[in-house]
């Protein structure tokens, strides 16, 4: 029988747009697209597969055009984001696309890497097995890769160390604190799918009766609160960064870290300087193609 074959939609576009664009291809299409960043190249390129060639019409097309026109009236900067339409054989798409992903190591102790890669870890080295899926975070992102290097470079073995994980996503920061002997370890997103996707990926790492995960909005939590970690992540947009500022720092308890991450190097001075009026010092950044990310110390 005649294998089928595949449509790959792709507009290539500035990090920034990655969200926007990624929200207009799944209401195009109807299906969770595949987001791919390249480290090397700065390139990040937002794709969605469809196998029914009616799918991708001109009326597909002239939905994505109006789409993007849409978004850069909102003035989000897209780059050229000229669409690519690409026609694989099934061969093909069945397994190409796990080429972009690779495992990666963050110092000797970790090691995250998809299900089909048979890499062995080092001897004592933790291992974070995690699939590209429809939430937000496999370490491939520098964003989450800062992170889990921060994750790793704060642990200090034999000590009792919390951490909070604010906008979760795939979970694989939590995931990873965990393994690494971070206790206890919450983590929440607002997203309900967000919290089902990290919930599995839990269970296939075997933390899940170890790691706190629920879902829940930051903006209706608590202004204060009593417990305060030791270690918090906030890879969040720039305006719950900025707006929920006062409830972020005050879950870090004093002398800990707090980790933002997610954030374009044209908006980093604004977070810094609005972090630092609430008594948080910058103690370590790293600029990475257009993104920027920091660990701040709570005096």
């Amino acid at each position: 029988m005649k294998q089928a074959s595949l449509w790959r939609i792709s507009v290539p576009v500035q990090a920034e747009a990655e969200e926007a664009v990624s929200e207009l291809l799944e209401s195009v299409f109807g299906a969770p697209p595949v987001a791919w960043h390249d480290a090397r190249t700065g390139r990040t390129v937002v794709s969605a597969y469809v196998d029914t060639p009616s799918d991708w019409s001109n009326q597909a097309r002239a939905q994505l055009e109006t789409g993007l026109a849409r978004i850069r009236q909102h003035g989000v900067a897209l780059g050229k984001a000229r669409i690519q339409a690409t026609r694989l054989r099934h061969e093909d798409w069945a397994e190409s696309w796990k080429r972009h992903f690779r495992a990666m190591e963050f110092g000797r102790a970790l090691l995250v890497k998809p299900s089909w890669v048979r890499r062995r870890p080092r001897a004592g080295q933790q291992v974070v097995v995690l699939d590209p899926g429809l939430s937000f975070g496999t370490g491939q992102h520098p964003t989450t890769g800062f992170c889990l290097e921060q994750i790793v470079a704060g642990r200090t073995p034999g000590k009792a160390q919390s951490l909070l994980d604010i906008g979760t996503g795939s979970g694989i920061l939590a995931i990873a604190a965990v393994k690494l002997g971070y206790r206890p370890v919450v983590a929440y997103d607002a997203d309900a799918e967000a919290v089902r996707v990290a919930r599995a990926n839990a269970r296939q790492n075997g933390v899940a009766r170890r790691l706190q995960l629920a879902q829940r909005d930051l903006t209706r939590e608590p202004l204060r609160i009593v417990q305060k970690f030791d270690m918090v992540c906030a890879n969040l947009i720039l305006d719950l960064l900025l707006s929920e500022r006062d409830r972020i720092v005050n879950r870090v308890r004093p002398g800990g870290a707090l980790l933002l991450a997610g954030i374009l190097l044209t908006q980093f001075p604004a977070v810094a300087r609005a972090y630092g009026r609430l008594g948080l010092r910058l103690n370590a950044s790293r600029r990475e193609n257009e993104w920027q990310s920091g660990v701040f110390v709570r005096a």
